[in-house]
């Protein structure tokens, strides 16, 4: 089709789009007019998307139809889409930074001297929150290898996080991937073998939530499993069963930061007994944000800039509670 069969609205304020499954339940939807106001652009405001789970590749390029061609449609950040919207739209882009192509994903859509960009920005950031939580050298200190439940944008982003540290002691000895599909496993595994690393790398296609705990169990102590699935989020569930033990003195990262997140209930009730750190997405939520603005209003998003949105952004934080299953 061309850009003439797609219906483009002719917004009358400028707007930023948000790419999701079930935006209208996001924090952001509170966070961004006060983050407008900080930056000094309250006349920005956000618009939510919502695509159901590997929709009609039609619908994306209708969604990338509007950003491209109204000119008050500034940009967008793009979550669980990442893939299936640029597999779907490709075409329709003027460049894709050098991320996006080693990746096969955007989170980031913008717009500059007239062209209209693809980032993939979630190797920054989730980089950067992973960073926060294992602290420099944590591998070399523990011996932990990484479980990743998921291979999709979160899971490749982190891989090449690791991959991309200079330090042997910032990089774990094996990296684990899981997914449902094959195809995801593929082009991670693609991506992996077009780098030069000495992480070994071991995929494994499943959606059984058993073998899922059993992989897990055999983790050594102070290794760190991620939940990158979407599950307890856009789909509901765990990839792990209630019963599964988590590695002694490791680290349980749940990538999302709202839904019911089974997995991080799950971690939880193991908090104290297998010693771990339990962590969700809040960061990881404020760092894909603020990157993403940053690329779209081409503003500059320093240390100082970034500590205040996450100050605004606690204050509007809903609580996270935990509460035993079955209880």
């Amino acid at each position: 089709m061309s850009q003439t069969d797609y219906r483009v609205v002719t917004k009358t304020v400028p707007t930023f789009y948000f790419v999701g499954v079930t935006t209208r339940q996001s924090s952001i939807m509170k966070v961004f007019p006060r983050w407008m106001e900080a930056i000094g652009r309250p006349e920005i405001v956000i618009e939510g998307i919502d695509h159901p789970i590997h929709d009609n590749p039609e619908a994306y390029r209708q969604t990338v139809t509007q950003i491209k061609y109204d000119p008050l449609s500034l940009g967008a950040l793009v979550t669980t889409h990442k893939i299936d919207l640029l597999e779907a739209a490709r075409d329709m882009f003027d460049e894709l930074h050098s991320s996006a192509l080693l990746t096969g994903e955007i989170s980031s859509i913008s717009k500059r001297d007239g062209k209209l960009w693809g980032h993939a920005k979630d190797p920054l950031t989730a980089g950067l929150s992973l960073d926060a939580i294992t602290g420099e050298g944590y591998f070399g200190r523990t011996g932990g290898h990484v479980l990743c439940f998921g291979a999709g944008g979160s899971g490749k982003a982190i891989a090449l996080h690791l991959i991309t540290k200079q330090n042997r002691a910032d990089r774990p000895e094996r990296f684990i991937v899981t997914n449902r599909s094959a195809d995801r496993l593929y082009k991670m595994q693609a991506m992996v073998e077009s780098l030069d690393t000495d992480i070994e790398f071991v995929y494994v296609q499943t959606a059984d939530p058993q073998r899922n705990s059993e992989l897990m169990e055999s983790l050594p102590d102070g290794s760190i499993v991620i939940n990158a699935t979407g599950m307890g989020k856009d789909t509901p569930g765990s990839p792990i069963t209630d019963e599964a033990l988590f590695p002694r003195n490791g680290i349980a990262w749940e990538i999302n930061y709202r839904g019911d997140l089974d997995f991080w209930h799950q971690a939880m009730a193991q908090k104290e007994s297998r010693n771990l750190t339990v962590e969700d997405g809040w960061l990881y939520f404020l760092h894909g944000w603020t990157q993403v603005i940053a690329e779209v209003l081409h503003i500059e998003m320093d240390e100082a800039t970034f500590q205040r949105l996450a100050e605004i952004a606690a204050e509007l934080r809903p609580p996270l509670v935990y509460k035993p299953r079955g209880k």
